[in-house]
């Protein structure tokens, strides 16, 4: 008898906790709770923290978080006003206000997602397709800086815009938080996390970029090639130049050795008649000893050019 009182007992406890655990439940700080009885939401959500209790086996807890959310969209290939593919990654944050709409309407966090995509997705194909891609790319109107580097003025092909990318989103986040409400969600914030062209654009734009700066190379090279010209027809210009200089120092140089070489040879044969006559005579005396041996004779006339010197020393 005894232990058929014990046996009750120990069940009667076991069926107690089992009810108690069945019951009882917990919600931290980030978590709010639905309670569905029969697949049906009961009574208001529940965001207080600690332990709270339903019934048993009749009701359910559904948790749903109270932080902010992400949702990271798949990469599009969206056309811009201006008939340019482009890839469009975004990304956003969110949060559920309304944890029983959320619940009736998306049921969890992964349905969220997905109308989630619907939406956001869509409208960032309508924001894009109605602004030029210029648009998507910058925010405002800075004063361009002109590029020392190439010579060029990038303020004489730059484009004014009129909203801008964080206009731009803010578009879209007005446009899509309407129609979240109605998921029982509030849309926080959106972002575009890449833009970037097709593959097939893209080519084409660094063609056209490679392109651009072989003609400004080829710029360089033609203006290096001209100032390389001119610095050798001037260096050619002044080695003439000096030459000529040099010729022409050269030139009265030697004029006025020439000249003092003349006023030194007019003075010698300037002088004395006795010395013309000496300097003559040993010329002619000279003249005689190259000329003359010991076996020649010479027959010569008193009034000769070589005897004069002979004549003229008799008759003095």
């Amino acid at each position: 008898m005894n232990n058929v009182r014990k046996i009750t007992l120990y069940i009667a406890l076991a069926l107690g906790v089992m009810l108690l655990l069945s019951s009882a439940y917990i919600i931290n700080e980030t978590e709010q709770v639905i309670i569905t009885q029969f697949g049906r939401p009961v009574g208001d959500p529940i965001q207080e923290p600690g332990i709270h209790f339903k019934l048993p086996f009749v009701q359910k807890a559904h948790f749903f978080d109270r932080r902010f959310l992400e949702w990271d969209g798949d990469p599009n290939q969206v056309p811009t006003k201006d008939k340019r593919f482009i890839w469009v990654d975004t990304y956003a944050r969110w949060r559920i206000v309304d944890p029983l709409l959320f619940f009736q309407r998306v049921k969890d966090e992964r349905g969220a997602q997905s109308r989630l995509d619907d939406i956001l997705d869509g409208e960032t194909r309508n924001a894009i397709a109605s602004h030029d891609l210029v648009e998507l790319i910058r925010t405002s109107n800075r004063t361009p800086i002109a590029n020392q580097e190439f010579g060029e003025d990038d303020a004489a092909g730059f484009v004014k815009i009129s909203f801008g990318r964080e206009r731009i989103t803010r578009s879209i986040i007005e446009a899509a938080s309407p129609r979240v409400r109605e998921l029982g969600i509030e849309l926080l914030d959106l972002r575009f996390k890449r833009i970037n062209y097709v593959e097939e654009v893209q080519n084409k734009i660094f063609e056209r970029m490679i392109s651009e700066r072989k003609r400004i190379a080829e710029k360089f090279r033609s203006e290096g090639q001209g100032e390389a010209s001119r610095i050798l027809g001037e260096r050619e210009r002044e080695l003439k130049r000096i030459e000529s200089e040099a010729y022409r120092t050269a030139q009265e140089i030697k004029g006025k050795a020439d000249a003092e070489a003349t006023a030194i040879y007019a003075a010698a044969y300037d002088r004395s008649a006795d010395s013309r006559d000496f300097f003559q005579f040993l010329k002619t005396m000279e003249t005689y000893q190259n000329v003359l041996t010991q076996k020649d004779w010479l027959i010569l006339s008193t009034q000769s050019d070589i005897f004069k010197y002979l004549h003229n020393i008799r008759t003095r």
